[in-house]
């Protein structure tokens, strides 16, 4: 049995999400499917993080146990030709140790969520960013972003339908920055909550906006209550980054 580890790439809009679902396609099925149509074996995609329906992945890291031998370039190219026509490609595939799990050995991941903040509705880029029409500080968004910066209570900021043990993250990183008429805001952390980045920028914007300002970023962190949210960013303009492991100095 050797263990692939993959580099994926998907435009999330035509899924109900990473994970395998009950009610509609997932990403997980489309390579689980593919990989079954390649090598006759039953596998389990085990990935290093989960994405709502609608969220696109730029590097997601997943690993993968196959019996049959194969070289990892041809498993790449195999996958991807079974893949079609599916919006889900395989751009990079390595041998791991067995040792190695795509979501317990990651140490890291970054988002990115996509604004784009003009009155000309969107077309290239419909489902891959959110459209804000109204004018955004992002200057004013980079300060407030500060704030949730560190080790916190993010209940606030949580999903209601969240898994997770504990309410309590440490982020690394919350940037927001001006590229034109795009304002994009990156996100690090060692793991994240259901929803904490869609809720972080969702707040963000309002401050963007001029309808909140950093104090009321602050407070609604310490009201450590769903109900003090003030927007959820919708999902079509998050993107998985990268997921970060110890042995790797430049990760795929």
């Amino acid at each position: 049995m050797t263990r692939f580890a993959l580099t994926v790439e998907f435009d999330g809009g035509p899924f109900f999400g990473l994970q395998r679902q009950d009610n509609g396609p997932s990403v997980q099925q489309s390579i689980e499917d593919a990989a079954h149509d390649v090598t006759g074996e039953t596998v389990t995609l085990h990935s290093a993080g989960r994405t709502d329906s609608g969220v696109h992945a730029l590097a997601m890291r997943s690993h993968l146990d196959i019996a049959k031998p194969f070289e990892p370039f041809r498993l790449m190219e195999a996958l991807n030709a079974k893949l079609r026509p599916d919006p889900v490609a395989i751009t990079h595939c390595e041998v791991k140790p067995d040792d190695w799990h795509a979501r317990f050995s990651c140490i890291g991941r970054s988002y990115e969520y996509r604004i784009r903040n003009r009155r000309a509705p969107l077309t290239l880029e419909k489902g891959r960013a959110w459209h804000v029409a109204r004018p955004l500080d992002a200057q004013a968004m980079h300060e407030a972003a500060q704030a949730l910066v560190g080790q916190h209570d993010f209940t606030t900021f949580r999903s209601a339908h969240c898994q997770a043990a504990s309410p309590l993250k440490t982020l690394d990183r919350l940037d927001v920055s001006r590229e034109g008429d795009a304002v994009i805001i990156r996100a690090a952390a060692r793991s994240f909550l259901h929803h904490q980045v869609r809720s972080m920028v969702g707040c963000l914007a309002l401050v963007g906006q001029g309808t909140w300002g950093i104090n009321q970023m602050r407070e609604a962190l310490e009201a450590k209550d769903r109900a003090a949210l003030g927007l959820n960013a919708p999902p079509e303009g998050l993107y998985f980054v990268r997921a970060t492991y110890p042995e790797e100095e430049s990760p795929q």
